[in-house]
């Protein structure tokens, strides 16, 4: 049986890699100046404009992928004869996992032999897409479905995200820090280091003061817990703040040799919630 990856938008995966290994994305929307947008990793929205405009106060909305729309997408393939695995955004911070269930179910009353998987992958962004990277390159040397299955479940929570913030209120308003936090470290130029957890949620880590040391402290991060190094492909991911995430890139390279390194835009999902400034760093380690 022909296997398919389906992922969601929250992957952040360049669109280029995405069309080229076949990969099934579903897309989380936007609701941005009055406009509902489906985030399609960049395909209907400019990232520098919605970044642009967030900096002159606009505060999008956000909602993720209905039932409906993965019981017609999954139904869909099941009827053309795949396979389908899909790695989807941590459900500590989305309910896309359990809307894929709940379609998964309803396809299975009406044709119980239908091969749908449904990993929450504890992930988000590039973290997310990481593990889609690299089963899109399994998938492409030939490996069955189980291997790749057992390969995403048995490595998902030695993905390492790493990520700094520049704007402190977008977390205030996604109910991350207090109010009184937010005003306090704006004044002192405190700027949080936070991770995701092994339950797949936002988690405050350290907190320094000033943009450099920030970016320096993921350089350090990964210098202490990747393994293999050479053999990765690693992950930046950005809120419009490009020349800071190859500044990290530098940072990294000039300290340990990788296989490659991946930079691409945070969608406009996350983008949302983070903010402007925000730089994410993603790769395994022996754990999170």
């Amino acid at each position: 049986m022909k296997t398919i990856i389906f992922t969601d938008s929250c992957c952040d995966l360049p669109i280029n890699f995405v069309k080229e290994n076949n990969i099934e994305v579903m897309h989380l929307r936007v609701n941005f100046k009055g406009e509902d947008i489906p985030d399609d990793l960049g395909e209907s929205i400019n990232y520098k404009n919605f970044y642009k405009f967030i900096r002159n106060g606009e505060m999008p909305t956000t909602s993720q992928v209905n039932i409906g729309e993965f019981q017609e997408k999954f139904g869909k393939y099941v009827n053309e004869g795949y396979a389908i695995i899909y790695i989807g955004f941590s459900s500590a911070l989305s309910g896309c996992i359990n809307s894929a269930r709940l379609a998964m179910e309803n396809i299975k009353l009406d044709n119980e032999n239908a091969d749908i998987t449904i990993i929450d992958s504890k992930s988000a962004s590039m973290g997310l897409g990481l593990l889609v990277f690299y089963a899109a390159k399994m998938l492409k040397d030939g490996k069955s479905k189980d291997e790749i299955v057992s390969w995403v479940e048995e490595n998902k929570v030695r993905v390492n995200h790493w990520f700094t913030v520049d704007d402190l209120n977008h977390l205030k308003r996604g109910g991350r820090i207090s109010s009184s936090v937010a005003i306090v470290g704006t004044m002192l130029s405190i700027k949080p280091v936070m991770h995701v957890d092994d339950e797949g949620k936002l988690t405050p880590v350290s907190k320094v003061k000033g943009r450099k040391k920030s970016i320096k402290v993921l350089q350090e991060k990964i210098t202490e817990k990747i393994v293999n190094p050479e053999e990765q492909t690693i992950f930046i991911s950005h809120g419009d703040c490009l020349e800071e995430a190859e500044h990290l890139k530098e940072l990294i390279t000039s300290e340990i040799k990788v296989r490659d390194v991946i930079i691409n835009n945070i969608g406009p999902v996350i983008g949302s919630h983070a903010g402007p400034g925000t730089i994410a760093l993603f790769f395994i380690g022996d754990s999170r």
